[in-house]
């Protein structure tokens, strides 16, 4: 990903909800794969190239797409991290 355009990234674009695929889970828009399910590979450490390889349905722009979802997510909601067990 590159630096700075995570903020400039247009995720709703490239993000869609529907409560007929995937239990209305976020998913990149014109597949089935969860914001949710690239997240996760890359807090398992992932490069964005490599889940691209791994979904070839995905596009690095979609990666950054799904980034920039959950950074506005976590902008949103705040979290008590002391009675999470952080």
């Amino acid at each position: 990903m590159r630096p700075g355009n995570i903020h400039s990234m247009d995720w709703r674009s490239r993000v869609s909800t529907d409560p007929a695929i995937c239990h209305g889970q976020a998913c990149i828009r014109r597949t089935r794969i969860p914001v949710s399910v690239v997240l996760d590979n890359l807090a398992a450490g992932l490069a964005p190239k490599d889940i691209v390889e791994s979904y070839p349905s995905l596009t690095l722009d979609d990666v950054s797409a799904a980034v920039a979802y959950g950074a506005e997510l976590a902008r949103e909601r705040v979290i008590d991290l002391r009675s999470a067990g952080g």
